[in-house]
């Protein structure tokens, strides 16, 4: 706090009418100490460690186990100038550089694309990559949750929610609890620090924005002493996690299928329970309106409570890309993560047969165009033609008139 004092003044972090030195009445082995966070840092290194010996010995076995096998790839037609494009200037080309590469190749512009989709696929991740790092959270998740509902369970504020602010802010840290936000604080910052060598979806911005979201509003919780709400936070959201990472991991492996139906139903149950239910109505409304029958709205207030947003609307994105599972699941036609970006091989063969029927329509339309406008200048020569024979017979018959 010395050394950043504007940033650590009272009225940022503590309601109206609470100081530090009211914190400082708490004794030194139960009060939350900012510079503590500075324990999570050595703990993300340690966890990106721990993955990587996890992912190299022990995801493997599991991974035979449940029968987790690489898919065998489409691989390029070797092309030196399509390579050389993909390598060091675009791996998706646009409409006008499609046109280029057409005249520099010498091929069309559907060969063109099919083989930048078939090279993107060369470079997605092995399906032993996935399950690894699929096992890892799930382990890990589930782990917290378990040391999460053991440490509250018997503690007043899991059952009534009020009490999360009763004695305010005299209100003690147990060491469980700060190894559990410590744990968690650095798990998410391992995730962080490997989010580069990761497995990238479709939601790669929102998983970095939910990740920064969660240690934002780990780091001010504890330095306030929201440590009550935020168990609660942390509790929530590891019960749906183990579901999905589990769902995945049975999804990647071979002969699961029901197995993972059911776990993804399960999944998609208690995330929509706990994200669009019980997450705002019961902790949004714990810090929103419960929290002022104790004390007046004030910066930190509105900084957590806008962080809660966050996660709010991002529960809100994923729970529409679920939907849309749920329904592909229903109609019998849910194959992979909506979140996946891999472009897969029957993908690649459907969008060639629609270019193939767009082609076919088109050439029907052209044959079809082509017989009326035969048949239009067949009629328009036929009637040329009878105009002049009739033009020729009239001027015949004057010159016999004539002649006679």
């Amino acid at each position: 706090m010395d050394l950043l004092p504007d940033l650590w003044r009272q009225e940022y972090w503590l309601p109206p009418g609470v100081t530090w030195r009211d914190l400082e009445q708490l004794p030194d082995s139960v009060r939350p100490h900012p510079k503590d966070l500075l324990i999570s840092l050595p703990l993300a290194l340690g966890f990106v460690a721990v993955r990587c010996v996890f992912e190299r010995f022990l995801a493997p076995p599991i991974a035979r186990c449940l029968g987790v096998k690489n898919r065998l790839q489409v691989t390029t037609a070797p092309s030196t100038q399509l390579e050389s494009y993909y390598s060091h200037r675009s791996k998706q080309p646009t409409q006008s550089e499609l046109v280029s590469l057409m005249v520099l190749c010498g091929k069309t512009q559907r060969q063109i694309e099919s083989w930048f989709r078939v090279r993107r696929n060369q470079d997605r991740p092995s399906q032993t990559k996935k399950f690894a790092e699929s096992a890892w959270r799930f382990f890990f998740y589930l782990s917290a949750f378990i040391a999460g509902l053991a440490s509250l369970i018997n503690r007043p504020w899991f059952w009534d929610h009020r009490e999360c602010w009763r004695h305010y802010p005299i209100q003690p840290l147990e060491r469980a609890h700060f190894w559990y936000y410590m744990l968690e604080l650095g798990f998410y910052g391992s995730l962080l620090l490997r989010i580069s060598v990761d497995v990238k979806r479709k939601d790669f911005k929102e998983q970095v924005i939910h990740h920064l979201a969660t240690i934002f509003l780990l780091c001010f919780s504890y330095c306030a002493n929201y440590i009550r709400v935020g168990t609660l936070v942390m509790l929530l959201h590891d019960s749906s996690d183990i579901l999905l990472e589990s769902a995945k991991m049975f999804n990647y492996g071979t002969g699961w299928r029901k197995t993972c139906d059911s776990l993804f139903v399960v999944f998609a149950v208690v995330f929509l329970v706990t994200r669009l239910v019980i997450f705002p109505s019961r902790i949004i409304r714990t810090t929103l309106l419960l929290s002022m029958e104790v004390f007046e709205p004030f910066a930190g207030y509105y900084f957590f409570n806008l962080l809660l947003m966050v996660l709010q609307a991002l529960h809100i994105f994923w729970a529409v890309l679920i939907l849309r599972m749920v329904y592909k699941f229903l109609k019998g036609k849910l194959e992979k993560d909506e979140r996946s970006d891999e472009e897969s091989e029957a993908d690649l063969i459907e969008e060639d047969k629609a270019k193939d029927e767009k082609m076919d329509q088109g050439g029907d339309y052209w044959e079809k165009s082509k017989e009326t406008l035969n048949s239009k200048l067949s009629a328009l020569t036929n009637s040329c033609v009878l105009n002049n024979l009739t033009h020729h017979r009239s001027s015949v018959a004057n010159r016999i008139h004539k002649a006679q």
